[in-house]
């Protein structure tokens, strides 16, 4: 027990000397920042849309003729009943919560510790009243509580209340008599009731809006191509505006194995985060070893054959003919070619100057067919595509749809006379932006995948490319 709060207080030191940072982003990592208005956000959510406050009014209710009854504070023996410091009032009996409004939020962050967090509501009470009759009640109440930001035993972030005050505002009396001297019994009753029943709210909200930080991290899967599993990297930080998270995706395989790709010597810049603003940065990395899982699973490789070409591209004897004359010029004519295209190295991802540009070093087989025989082969290229990648955010994803900028080639072996490759150039041009593109885009489908962020929407966000990096500015 006590090496455990060793650890927790150890953890707790460490915490308190970490500081957000203002530079550079390490190469694998994914940065999330949460603003201080998302956090109260998703705090007024779990409020809304969780059982909450119904929750603490049964716990009330549920006492022996409620909180003033028999067994009681006003019940026998009880602090207000017979024998007690104000028998006079024991007539004031099963004082039960009936309406607890939606508090207002409203939160600080403390930077090195946590948050400090204001719940502001009102609470309905009746009872019976010492000269008979029913008594409504209504009283302004403030629970204000310290809450610290650690990490779970998971490894996921994670808020703990730690210390929870009420302060008792304005009271109310909307029906029945109390005479003013017991106003006061009333106060002090309340004084020492409401932190016991509303204290557990803010630990009920608590739990909620953990579970949302706890989503952060966890197995998104690739489809075909594996998985990303997001861990921290290092202790959450925090500021006066924003908790800052480094997140570290591993990838692995479908078969489980851990996937690393040669990292960027070069790290990312951090730009400045602007006031009621969330961000996530997605680093070089990601982008890297989404295409080195496409290569080795051989899904940027492509048999194009007449059946997929639109019947505007070029694709038989003729047309090579035609390009090449002196070379190609005896061949058989209008016979259909076959291209089998191969991409033999991971490609290059390059961020840089608000342009996203994927480099493929693809193998380029040109073949034709024979009647009733067997393809035969023509010649074989070296090429290099260099395609721009259009970014759009979703909810959850970074998609990425591909399109051809350039092409460049060289002849490898020939099968007829020698020559220039870069003659071919426009042609292969042509045949990849109708038939090869296409079909990597369907292969990129499956997006990059953001961590969960307090289930932030990103569809919406502000996209900006900074060098080996991607941030997505969200407003809060």
């Amino acid at each position: 027990m006590q090496t455990a709060m060793l650890a927790l207080w150890s953890l707790l030191l460490l915490w308190g000397l970490a500081t957000p940072c203002q530079g550079l982003l390490e190469t694998v990592s994914t940065l999330a920042r949460i603003d201080k208005d998302e956090l109260g956000k998703a705090i007024q959510n779990s409020l809304v849309g969780e059982p909450i406050l119904q929750n603490v009014l049964g716990s009330v209710t549920a006492v022996n003729r409620g909180l003033l009854g028999s067994g009681g504070l006003l019940g026998g023996g009880g602090l207000l009943g017979h024998g007690g410091v104000f028998g006079i009032v024991e007539e004031l009996s099963g004082l039960k919560i009936e309406e607890l409004t939606l508090p207002k939020v409203s939160l600080k962050l403390l930077p090195g510790f946590g948050v400090q967090l204001s719940l502001h509501t009102k609470v309905g009470m009746h009872c019976s009243g010492p000269l008979g009759g029913l008594l409504q009640l209504a009283a302004e109440v403030n629970v204000t509580s310290r809450v610290a930001l650690a990490v779970s035993s998971r490894g996921t972030p994670i808020l703990i209340l730690k210390r929870c005050s009420t302060l008792l505002g304005h009271i109310s009396l909307f029906s029945g008599l109390l005479p003013t001297p017991l106003f006061g019994v009333v106060e002090q009753m309340l004084f020492k009731v409401l932190p016991g029943l509303l204290c557990p709210v803010v630990d009920s909200v608590l739990g909620v809006v953990n579970e949302l930080l706890g989503a952060v991290l966890g197995l998104v899967s690739l489809g075909a191509l594996g998985s990303v599993e997001f861990s921290l990297a290092t202790l959450p930080l925090i500021s006066n505006q924003y908790i800052e998270l480094d997140i570290n995706p591993i990838v692995k395989s479908v078969a489980g194995d851990i996937i690393d790709f040669p990292k960027s010597r070069a790290p990312a810049k951090v730009p400045p985060k602007k006031d009621h603003t969330s961000q996530v940065m997605v680093p070089l990395y990601l982008f890297n070893t989404m295409f080195g899982l496409l290569q080795t699973n051989g899904a940027l490789d492509m048999d194009i054959t007449p059946e997929l070409v639109p019947s505007d591209v070029p694709l038989t004897t003729t047309d090579l003919a035609a390009l090449l004359p002196e070379a190609l010029g005896k061949l058989p004519l209008h016979q259909q070619l076959l291209l089998f295209l191969r991409v033999r190295e991971a490609p290059t991802v390059t961020l840089h100057n608000k342009k996203a540009l994927v480099s493929l070093p693809a193998n380029i087989h040109v073949l034709f067919y024979v009647p009733k025989g067997t393809p035969e082969s023509l010649f074989e290229l070296n090429s290099v595509m260099t395609v721009r990648a259009q970014l759009a955010p979703s909810a959850t994803k970074l998609h990425i749809s591909l399109s051809l900028e350039r092409l460049s080639v060289k002849v490898a072996s020939s099968f007829t006379h020698a020559f220039d490759g870069s003659r071919l150039e426009e042609w292969l041009s042509h045949v990849v932006r109708a038939v090869y593109a296409p079909k990597l885009n369907v292969a990129l489908d499956v997006g990059i995948p953001l961590p969960k962020v307090l289930n932030i929407n990103f569809s919406n966000s502000v996209l900006e490319i900074i060098e080996n990096a991607v941030v997505l500015t969200v407003a809060s």
